[in-house]
């Protein structure tokens, strides 16, 4: 059914029947790895990691602190196989095939050179769609790529707002949920203002000079996609980068210059055994990002937390840039109105942050305080981590639970909120010391089930959330939010 699972199994894997020869996708996924062990084999370290990764779409290579300061310095987009690798390399066999059919000299003169070098990319493209496999980002680009390309075949404009809005209505169509998905929204968000801005850049590139005009295509692009795509990562991801634009000044041109195009040359090259000086070339290239990564990455300051934005920000602060580039007089007013009541709504959600937070089976609370949120205790790093990033809170989880907030055994920790007695009742014997808690009134939080009884607090235990889902309650003791009052679902039980 296509649905994702995560599981275990306490048996070891057995293989079932015999891998089908002819099946594509199969042998994709054979070559993909047959070429990243070669990649990795011939470019030590880290850097041959990434090169595997741009070029098969293997990142079982890469170490943590190796993802880690990739995302910190946000040039994780470049470990993932999206747009900017597709649009490089068929870029890249473009300029190749119609360079070489323009050296040819006569053949130039009678075939269409354009349309053979972008049929070349097209095919390109496909074969990098195969060999990376069937990630959604990679199809994604594909698309978009090919929506391009195959405007250049028809004699139409390949950069223009319709072969951008004819590529996401394709991927909309046939997956209609790309839309809630953070690198849908930050494809499409970069690809429409690059091409926004490509009418005014081309006419301030003519008053500039040869050599300056590139250095500051390489800034203007850069700054267009990041701005673009900022409040996007720091509504779905909270947190951004700081130096974000220093890194991709620094790196992106390495990509393009040399990582890319020496991939291609490597893969035309690698049936004749001469793929080595295009690896190591591309070795170089990979490592000055990697270098690049960690150094921005270890920046006092450079990823700052970013609190959750409310549900309506996001698509207001789309339909109003939408409104902005498409409109004319009142409407590109209304649209800056949009955008800046989007703004005034996600200030506005940080304040609001719930004062108080239960996970679905009491395993956790977490109290807000003028110093962060405070976890009552170490565990369920899962739930108290996403609290955290919520809150725009880069404190680890053992900083938050050491906070001043919680005091007492770790089976019994006790708190105020809203000037009444709050106790989180957990582990062996919890359900014993229920009794003598509720004599002191406030809200009790039990990791167990309640017996019936009657008391003057309020119990939060496993049974009641079983049917109320996680809980957040206001500054003003109010329920605010429970998993179960949005909406039934076909899987819920009533």
């Amino acid at each position: 059914d296509r649905l994702g699972a995560v599981g275990y199994v306490r048996r070891p894997v057995a293989q079932q029947a015999a891998p089908d020869r002819s099946d594509w996708t199969l042998n994709a996924h054979r070559a993909r790895m047959r070429l990243s062990r070669a990649i990795q084999s011939r470019i030590a370290g880290q850097p041959g990691a990434i090169a595997a990764a741009l070029l098969t779409g293997d990142r079982s290579g890469l170490t943590e602190a190796t993802r880690e300061a990739m995302r910190s310095s946000n040039l994780a987009h470049l470990i993932a196989i999206s747009g900017l690798h597709m649009g490089l390399l068929t870029g890249f066999v473009f300029a190749l095939v119609r360079s070489a059919l323009a050296a040819a000299g006569r053949p130039a003169l009678i075939w269409p050179a354009k349309k053979i070098a972008a049929l070349c990319a097209l095919l390109a493209a496909t074969a990098y769609l195969w060999l990376a496999g069937p990630a959604v980002s990679t199809q994604r680009a594909w698309i978009m790529v090919s929506v391009m390309l195959a405007a250049v075949l028809v004699d139409r404009r390949a950069l223009s707002l319709r072969t951008v809005a004819l590529a996401a209505s394709l991927l909309l169509i046939w997956q209609p949920e790309s839309l809630t998905e953070p690198g849908f929204q930050m494809s499409f968000a970069a690809t429409t203002a690059l091409i926004v801005a490509l009418g005014p850049w081309t006419r301030l590139s003519r008053r500039l000079s040869p050599l300056l005009r590139p250095v500051l295509m390489l800034v203007a692009t850069s700054l267009i996609a990041g701005l673009a795509t900022a409040p996007i990562v720091a509504a779905h991801f909270h947190r951004i980068s700081e130096y974000g634009l220093v890194a991709n000044l620094l790196a992106v041109p390495a990509m393009g210059l040399v990582v890319m195009p020496m991939g291609v040359v490597a893969a035309l090259l690698a049936p004749l055994g001469l793929a080595g000086p295009a690896l190591w070339a591309m070795g170089i290239g990979t490592g000055w990002i990697l270098a690049v990564a960690e150094r921005i990455a270890a920046l006092e300051g450079a990823v700052p937390g970013i609190a959750q934005p409310g549900p309506l920000v996001l698509p207001l602060l789309a339909l109003g840039a939408l409104g902005m580039v498409l409109a004319r007089g009142a409407g590109r007013s209304l649209g800056a109105m949009m955008i800046g009541a989007a703004g005034f709504l996600w200030v506005d959600a940080a304040r609001a942050r719930p004062a108080l937070l239960i996970a679905p089976e009491a395993q956790q609370v977490g109290l807000l305080t003028p110093s962060g949120r405070v976890l009552s205790k170490e565990g369920a790093g899962f739930i108290a981590g996403r609290w955290l990033e919520a809150d725009g809170d880069a404190a680890p989880l053992a900083q938050a639970a050491a906070r001043a907030g919680f005091s007492g055994p770790g089976n019994a920790r006790a708190g105020i909120f809203r000037d009444a007695p709050l106790t989180h009742l957990s582990g062996k014997g919890a359900t014993d010391r229920l009794l003598e808690t509720c004599i002191r009134g406030g809200i009790v939080i039990l990791a167990a089930r309640a017996p019936a009884m009657d008391g003057p607090c309020e119990v939060w235990d496993q049974r009641r959330l079983r049917k109320a889902g996680a809980v957040a309650f206001d500054a003003q003791g109010q329920v605010t939010t429970t998993v179960q009052t949005k909406g039934r679902r076909l899987w819920t039980k009533p």
